[in-house]
């Protein structure tokens, strides 16, 4: 079973979020995502600065399979992006929920946080995907 944390809020697509104490919000992909992808080789990132409206897409992740996007769960603008996976796409594999991170949010409505999975919400969506 893939690892999902408590602390982070989820969406169906994936994508994992953590609120930082400044605000900001930090979005990732999921262990459930990197598993199915498999090894990373490529991760494209938006420039800080851009804006963005949930839904949009937020990062390109490329592996030995297939590419996929990854998007925004909520409108906002970039303030930082993860510059490390430029060279070593892998850390998304290896800690996705830590080094692996894509891109830090400063929200425009961040009470769109409270729609996005919970950790108990995702593990029983990722159970009803199996079956």
């Amino acid at each position: 079973m893939s690892d999902v944390p408590e602390n982070l809020r989820y969406t169906s697509d994936h994508e994992w979020l953590r609120l930082e104490d400044d605000g900001s919000v930090t979005v990732g992909i999921t262990d459930h995502a990197q598993e199915a992808l498999g090894e990373l080789v490529y991760v494209e990132l938006p420039e800080s600065g851009s804006d963005l409206g949930a839904g949009d897409t937020c990062a390109v992740v490329e592996s030995v399979k297939a590419a996929s996007d990854v998007y925004s769960p909520l409108p906002g603008t970039v303030m930082a992006t993860n510059e490390s996976l430029a060279e070593q796409p892998e850390l998304v594999n290896g800690n996705p929920y830590g080094e692996g991170w894509l891109v830090r949010l400063q929200p425009t409505d961040s009470s769109a946080l409270e729609s996005l999975l919970n950790a108990e919400a995702y593990t029983r969506f990722l159970a009803e995907a199996e079956d």
